[in-house]
């Protein structure tokens, strides 16, 4: 009986962990964060993608990181102004995830940087 009690704290202990530790996961993907940077086409500038999708390239420690914009509704209306070669000065909200080695970005929010 002692044995059977102790399985089950045991397994339970192991069970809130997991769960706790994949909540925190979640939440850390989920926070959103803002980049300012250059959006350019990532098939007609970079040459990087098989189909037009934004890409902001931000200066970080001296190297360019990639955010490549998943094709929502606000990412596509916004691509005119990048496709074909020219880049555009934005600011982006959203959450990131990585995949492949890329980073990827929702974004919830694309401001042009006014110069």
């Amino acid at each position: 009986m002692k044995k059977s009690i102790m399985f089950l704290a045991i397994a339970a202990g192991l069970l809130l962990a997991v769960s706790t530790s994949r909540l925190l996961a979640v939440e850390a993907a989920s926070k959103e964060v803002t980049i300012t940077g250059s959006m350019v086409c990532g098939k007609c500038t970079l040459h990087e993608t098989t189909e037009c999708q934004n890409v902001v390239q931000v200066q970080k420690d001296g190297k360019t990181v990639n955010y490549y914009l998943t094709q929502n509704d606000l990412s596509k209306a916004s691509h005119k102004a990048v496709c074909g070669g020219t880049a555009e000065k934005v600011t982006v909200t959203g959450t990131v995830t990585e995949k492949d080695g890329k980073e990827i970005m929702t974004p919830t929010k694309i401001d042009v940087v006014k110069s």
